[in-house]
């Protein structure tokens, strides 16, 4: 797959801002791949021999971010592996401003970011409703706190850095996901019209 053609779009919001719903939705509409960092880590804890397992089980428990060169590496395995698309939602990465600045080097650069902006309070009454079915280890009232901080710690400065370059849509994200999708809609055909 040459990189030259291929379009990324980094989806980044709070942790229950609505991203995975948004990002299925896409994929319905625009046949994009949907990459989500977090799934593509969760899966690799999880396989059998993976050198890399035991390390993200302990990073996910603690809240902590993954070190960027296997996120990095898992992401772009991912891309390569992929034979029947060339437009990638990211979505939930880059947490960092380092992991954006060596993705852009070293995979490819994303041509926007789509920020789902949510109040806290909205994002956390999210979670823990989802807490109650999802199964998931980090769905709990400590976890989604530790989350929150380390969003607003690390991700908003990625945020601000696209922003200053004219790289960012900004999208409410607080009423419902079909209200959100129609302004997603329009930035995707806004930002990336020629290729729809």
């Amino acid at each position: 797959m040459p990189i030259s053609d291929t379009t990324v779009v980094f989806v980044l919001g709070g942790p229950g801002a609505g991203k995975g719903t948004q990002c299925e939705k896409l994929v319905a509409t625009y046949g994009f791949t949907h990459l989500s960092a977090g799934d593509l880590l969760r899966a690799e804890q999880d396989r059998a021999g993976s050198q890399y397992g035991q390390m993200i089980k302990d990073y996910i428990k603690e809240g902590k971010i993954v070190p960027m060169e296997v996120t990095i590496a898992l992401l772009e395995n991912a891309m390569k592996a992929t034979t029947t698309s060339t437009r990638f939602l990211i979505d939930g990465f880059p947490r960092k401003l380092d992991q954006a600045l060596k993705f852009e080097e070293s995979v490819c650069a994303a041509q926007f970011v789509l920020f789902y902006d949510c109040p806290e309070a909205v994002m956390e009454t999210r979670l823990l409703k989802r807490g109650e079915t999802s199964g998931r280890a980090d769905d709990n009232e400590e976890s989604i706190r530790k989350r929150f901080r380390t969003f607003v710690e690390t991700s908003m400065p990625v945020v601000e850095y696209y922003e200053k370059q004219g790289r960012v849509v900004k999208i409410d994200a607080t009423p419902t996901p079909a209200e959100v999708f129609e302004k997603t809609k329009a930035a995707i055909v806004e930002r990336l019209g020629a290729k729809f």
